[in-house]
């Protein structure tokens, strides 16, 4: 793995404890390019940890607190007249960033949540009719609470699928979580943002090095079972896109670099799978009705699938 990306790794977990799998996970979804839904409770350091990833890279942070009554040009921007100059002018909204936090995103109508479609996949802002670039590096993460649904708007399956993973943040354990308590009642927890390791140019050479590392014949018929299996399973009842079969490709890229490898392996496969499956497929009510998990479904599926040698 390139040093300077080993360097930010490691000052990203020393910031953020007890969610290195998460951490790794969400930077392999920037280097591949893709975007991520994280969900867990509140209190769980979400937005910290999206703001140390920001300031670590050395790139623009902007975060959007979604409400019923947020309007999509308060996401894209919009035109007004100058009476000044006797001319329109443009303002463009937060989505001009290089890292978005959408915080609690299904707390806003499906109109809103839709201004980020267009954005998350195009990589471009549509305002007034006129189209405006986004910068090269532009990356999603968007937050929900698991726990609490009244007065949401559940994410439609379209959008969802625009997501590289879908993280889970869980609480760490008994001993990472009393340093942080301790830290911080000692105030020896620094809260200042942290320097960046990383600027723009060089997560650029390292995402074009990631694109070359080799996926082998016999690891993408292995990545295409594993999708093919979503949509014959009984167990669920709609499987994943072919969307799911170029992020778990992708992804697995960036892990095998993280890895330290040029060659992805099926081990890498299995480690990206879940995270790029469990928002794009949906049980079946009988498997619901029997108190199965999404995870579940999708670890039996994996192993059911002959490994590669």
């Amino acid at each position: 793995m390139n040093k300077e990306l080993t360097a930010f790794l490691e000052k990203y977990e020393q910031r953020i404890l007890g969610q290195s799998l998460n951490l790794r996970l969400l930077l392999s979804a920037i280097l591949s390019g893709g975007h991520v839904l994280l969900e867990g409770v509140p209190g769980t350091g979400k937005t910290q940890m999206v703001r140390t990833l920001a300031s670590l890279l050395g790139g623009d942070f902007n975060r959007i607190q979604f409400t019923p009554d947020l309007l999509p040009s308060d996401i894209t921007g919009s035109t007004i007249y100058n009476m000044k100059e006797s001319s329109f002018q443009t303002l463009k909204g937060p989505i001009f960033t290089n890292i978005l936090l959408a915080d609690e995103i299904n707390r806003t109508p499906a109109k809103t949540q839709a201004a980020l479609l267009e954005a998350m996949e195009e990589k471009q802002v549509t305002i007034q009719g006129e189209t405006y670039p986004l910068p090269e590096v532009f990356f999603v993460v968007a937050t929900q609470n698991p726990i609490e649904f009244e007065g949401t708007y559940p994410l439609p399956e379209a959008q969802q699928d625009r997501f590289l993973f879908k993280l889970l943040i869980d609480f760490p354990s008994f001993e990472e979580e009393k340093n942080v308590l301790r830290q911080v009642i000692e105030n020896s927890f620094d809260a200042k943002i942290v320097s960046a390791i990383l600027d723009l140019d060089s997560f650029l050479s390292i995402r074009r090095e990631i694109e070359r590392v080799t996926v082998g014949e016999n690891v993408i018929d292995y990545t295409m079972q594993i999708v093919r299996k979503t949509r014959e399973s009984e167990a669920i009842r709609f499987g994943a896109s072919t969307r799911a079969g170029i992020s778990i490709g992708k992804a697995a890229q960036a892990w095998a670099y993280m890895k330290g490898r040029n060659y992805v392996t099926p081990d890498d496969i299995k480690m990206v799978a879940k995270p790029a499956l469990r928002h794009r497929i949906q049980l079946s009510p009988h498997v619901e009705l029997e108190g199965s998990t999404v995870d579940q479904i999708i670890e039996e599926l994996v192993g059911s699938v002959p490994v590669p040698r």
